[in-house]
């Protein structure tokens, strides 16, 4: 049986960032997806992913990973509590784990476990750290 790929990986947008205002650096020149960004290439993706999560504490003062991910995949679109669960345990922390979000190494660490989560496959390490080389 072939697995389709997931619609993230399709989009180079591993973190289903919805459709904003946002007009994010590596954008698709046409957007054909009618409910999430596109980029031209993964890296850009992550990029965006990663600048998003590091937002949630430096505009919007969310400090845990309960509360980032409550906003990032919320109960109106998604089983937050599984995607917390899952995210915690590949990193083997508690829900109340306040990630540093300059810190290269953990914050690609946790957008490999959310895009695992979003993807249902494994991150390529190599994207997501272009992605941080970006910011």
């Amino acid at each position: 049986m072939i697995m389709a790929t997931p619609r993230g990986l399709r989009n180079n947008n591993p973190g289903n960032l919805r459709l904003s205002g946002d007009r994010w650096k590596g954008l698709r020149p046409v957007q054909t997806d009618k409910e999430f960004f596109q980029f031209t290439d993964m890296g850009y993706g992550y990029r965006a992913m990663l600048i998003t999560l590091r937002n949630y504490r430096k505009k919007h003062g969310l400090k845990t990973l309960s509360l980032m991910i409550g906003r990032y995949a919320p109960s109106t679109e998604n089983d937050t509590r599984a995607y917390l669960s899952s995210v915690c345990g590949e990193l083997q922390v508690p829900t109340t784990y306040e990630p540093d979000v300059d810190d290269k190494g953990t914050m690609c660490r946790l957008a490999a476990a959310m895009s695992r989560v979003e993807n249902g496959v494994p991150a390529v390490m190599a994207d997501i750290e272009a992605g941080w080389e970006m910011i």
